[in-house]
């Protein structure tokens, strides 16, 4: 799914980033809700990134994974991160920074198109003002014990293009 918004993105750079399991839910600019495995999954693009939120069928409380620009909160992704998250499983977050070519930036955020537009678990959000300015989750697996979910941040004023993997066991 590719949603269409006015508003610009808040967050500036990829060192603008954090990643936190606790941050408050933020109004999003798009929403797309999947069920999977007994979880309701809301994929969330916000104006400074994206929150992923799960909702376990039964009231277990919720997991809300928020990777923002947070005021007052210093910046910097952790390669990776894991977590053990009681009465659900556990949780493994990776995350990589590209400085990349004008040319390769390019095609990538093609190819983030193309796998995020019609796939039942994908959100995309292009900023306008520049074609390359996007957000994207892609709910790529949730079969059995596990849930998978990939997030790309671009940023062509620097030319930086922001993945992460989270990978969830039940």
């Amino acid at each position: 799914m590719r949603a269409s918004i006015s508003a610009p993105f808040v967050d500036t750079k990829a060192d603008d980033l954090v990643w936190t399991l606790n941050h408050p839910l933020v109004e999003p600019l798009a929403v797309r809700t999947v069920t999977v495995s007994g979880l309701e999954i809301e994929l969330r693009v916000l104006g400074a990134s994206h929150q992923v939120v799960l909702r376990p069928a039964s009231d277990g409380g919720e997991l809300v994974e928020t990777v923002a620009c947070l005021p007052g909160v210093p910046g910097g992704l952790p390669g990776n991160a894991e977590h053990p998250l009681p009465g659900v499983g556990g949780y493994r977050f990776d995350s990589i920074v590209e400085s990349l070519p004008r040319a390769e930036l390019t095609r990538r955020v093609a190819e983030i198109h193309d796998e995020t537009s019609d796939s039942p678990g994908g959100l995309l959000v292009a900023f306008p003002g520049d074609p390359l300015a996007i957000t994207a989750l892609h709910l790529t697996s949730g079969s059995g014990s596990s849930l998978r979910w990939r997030t790309w941040h671009a940023y062509p004023q620097s030319d930086e293009l922001v993945t992460t993997t989270t990978t969830l066991t039940l």
